[in-house]
């Protein structure tokens, strides 16, 4: 997806916005021909910024610390889904019901 396809797909977003984003690593596109190419966890990471910023209200301040758990979150559960253990399952020692 190009960078004018990706501000048309999000009407919230202002591609300085996303040029800034780029420039502090949020968002890593590939470069084609001298475009910007985003790919689909390019599109979700977008997405995910605009529903910090817009739906639950963090600011540009803490956007970097909210980023950086989330990815520790996400990296945790894949660890855990390789070790067999299913993060959304319960344990064999919770209680049923």
């Amino acid at each position: 997806m190009t960078l004018e396809l990706l501000c048309a797909r999000f009407t919230a977003l202002h591609a300085e916005d996303l040029q800034r984003w780029i420039a502090e690593g949020y968002v890593r596109p590939e470069a084609a021909d001298g475009d910007l190419v985003f790919q689909d966890i390019d599109v979700e990471r977008v997405a995910l910024i605009l529903d910090l910023r817009e739906a639950m209200a963090v600011n540009e301040d803490a956007l970097p610390v909210v980023l950086s758990l989330l990815d520790q979150l996400y990296a945790l559960r894949r660890r855990l889904r390789r070790l067999g253990l299913e993060p959304d399952s319960p344990g064999p020692d919770d209680e049923a019901g």
